[in-house]
């Protein structure tokens, strides 16, 4: 088969689709990718021989650019002869569906990593995604959708050929190793930190989605608690100046850490004794995720996406959002309960073994051979 794998821009095909296209690739398959080239292609694919398409797609659906972008898309279609085309991304899986639907030998599939309307979402994101999504999902094959909030609306709702929930886009449980007391000591004394130090991690952008707000106001009330607890947020944003100028106004600049941008998350998730979220909006958080392979407890908003990845009272704690007091309250238990925490550890690791890469391409494979199967 000849496959078209699009995206908005390339950042997503180099975060979450190697293995995926790789794995096409592997199979006989020739597949090349179209997108906006904000970063380098990944060199994995270039050398398997992908061929990229630049299509300058623009985040905003408003975007007067996508118009452009619309019409190098069809004229792509039109000279590459392709058989599937599987594609990612609200504005790119739009502009792909519009341009296949009078494309009756042209599957398509479409990856939604987490629809932008969803309980408790804006008015205004109901009113501009949902029905562009509705309308749209009939030029749809297969549906794929990652989490069972977006899994439920697009089986009851929507009228694609086919809709299929599977486990996000995988976690290489390679890069994780499971955390021992021993590596975990070690980190902290190349990192400085104490032994008896309370560490709760959260990788995620500094942006009003993650709101790291509430985890902020919550260690003004766990440091009554806990003398020795840290906050470690990884990530940079729109939001930094003003976490900072919270974080000095509550005096904590001895307890919550602003990292930045860190290519070692792996070694900070792993001198950790838990992990948090306090997003209001996940598809599937990787970040929830590798911080289970790594085997952390988790204390985590009760969005969509984080319900699928931790079980209240099993591998973490469920919290009302923009609840800092209660927040504090679940960290604080874990603090208290140290076999609870033992026991969160084991279940976390159990838990994400059905999200492991090798597990999902497994069932993107069943999925590509069901389409082959209908011709």
């Amino acid at each position: 088969m000849n496959i078209l794998y699009v995206s908005t821009i390339s950042g997503t095909i180099n975060l979450f689709l190697v293995p995926h296209i790789t794995r096409l690739i592997d199979q006989g398959h020739t597949v090349s990718v179209a997108c906006r080239v904000d970063d380098p292609i990944h060199p994995v694919l270039l050398a398997s021989g992908v061929k990229v398409y630049p299509i300058a797609f623009q985040r905003s659906p408003f975007d007067k650019r996508n118009l452009e972008a619309c019409r190098a898309l069809n004229r792509l279609l039109d000279e590459g002869r392709f058989d599937w085309v599987h594609t990612h991304t609200p504005v790119a899986s739009a502009l792909v569906r519009l341009a296949c639907r009078d494309r009756q030998k042209m599957k398509v599939l479409y990856t939604a990593h987490g629809f932008h309307f969803f309980k408790g979402a804006s008015l205004k994101n109901w009113l501009t995604y949902y029905p562009v999504e509705k309308a749209l999902s009939r030029f749809t094959d297969v549906l794929i959708t990652m989490n069972s909030e977006d899994y439920a609306c697009a089986v009851e709702r929507f009228s694609a050929g086919r809709v299929v929930n599977v486990h996000g886009v995988g976690v290489d449980l390679g890069r994780f190793t499971l955390q021992t007391e021993n590596e975990k000591q070690r980190l902290r004394r190349e990192y400085g930190f104490s032994p008896d130090d309370f560490i709760l991690v959260y990788a995620a952008a500094l942006n009003n989605r993650k709101h790291q707000t509430v985890l902020i106001e919550a260690m003004a009330e766990l440091v009554k608690l806990i003398p020795k607890i840290k906050l470690l947020l990884i990530g940079k944003g729109p939001n930094e100046a003003g976490y900072r100028a919270l974080i000095t106004l509550l005096k904590l600049e001895n307890e919550v850490h602003l990292m930045g941008y860190r290519k070692d998350v792996p070694q900070l998730m792993q001198l950790a004794d838990a992990a948090v979220s306090s997003s209001n909006q996940e598809g599937l958080p990787v970040n929830v995720m590798e911080a289970m392979a790594i085997g952390l407890p988790l204390v985590v908003s009760t969005c969509r996406g984080n319900r699928d990845l931790v079980e209240d009272g099993r591998n973490g704690y469920l919290v009302t959002f923009d609840d800092p007091e209660l927040y504090a309250e679940k960290i604080a238990m874990l603090y208290f309960n140290p076999k609870k925490r033992a026991s969160m550890k084991k279940e976390s690791v159990e838990m994400i073994q059905n999200y492991a890469v090798e597990n999902v391409l497994q069932e993107m494979d069943r999925i590509y051979a069901d389409l082959l199967r209908q011709g």
